[in-house]
């Protein structure tokens, strides 16, 4: 056998000694075919691919990774600005009440939109034209805004607790 036959079947064996009898049980592929130790195995071989007739809901995935690419994205931002963990959960709380993180939240009562829920949303046009479906303007927006107005996020989510808004 050529090496790459040997790698491929040393994989298989691997494959089937592991099915059979659990992991606790298989010796490594590269053991078996008498590689020196200290030295790398043999690169695995692609044998195959399942195939599922399930389908997910990808909306929900995408909701959930926008919401932690903007948390992630918030809180590079807030240790920029040299602000302590401490701010983040903050603004994290802060920022859950008011739209949970969901760029495109609007309160239909008063018109506020976004994850800042900037009222009206149309001010957040001063920190780019992409306003309405890019959640880093808003967030740069909202950062900009609270630091402003309430010096920090802990600032901002206090006046919150003491008034419902801020």
């Amino acid at each position: 056998m050529d090496s790459y036959r040997s790698a491929r079947h040393a994989a298989a064996t691997a494959v089937i000694a592991f099915a059979v009898t659990g992991f606790a049980n298989c010796p490594p592929a590269w053991a078996r075919e008498g590689v020196p130790p200290g030295t790398h195995p043999p690169s695995a071989t692609h044998l195959g691919v399942w195939r599922t007739q399930a389908k997910a809901d990808t909306r929900k995935a995408r909701r959930a990774d926008t919401k932690e690419r903007s948390k992630a994205f918030a809180f590079r931002l807030v240790t920029r600005r040299s602000w302590s963990g401490d701010q983040f959960q903050c603004l994290d709380s802060l920022w859950t009440r008011e739209s949970n993180w969901d760029h495109r939240a609007h309160n239909a009562g008063s018109g506020a939109y976004g994850i800042p829920q900037a009222l009206p949303g149309r001010k957040m046009r001063s920190a780019a034209s992409d306003w309405r479906i890019n959640p880093r303007t808003q967030i740069k927006w909202g950062l900009s805004y609270i630091e402003a107005r309430y010096g920090s996020p802990c600032g901002a989510w206090g006046h919150f607790r003491s008034h419902n808004w801020y």
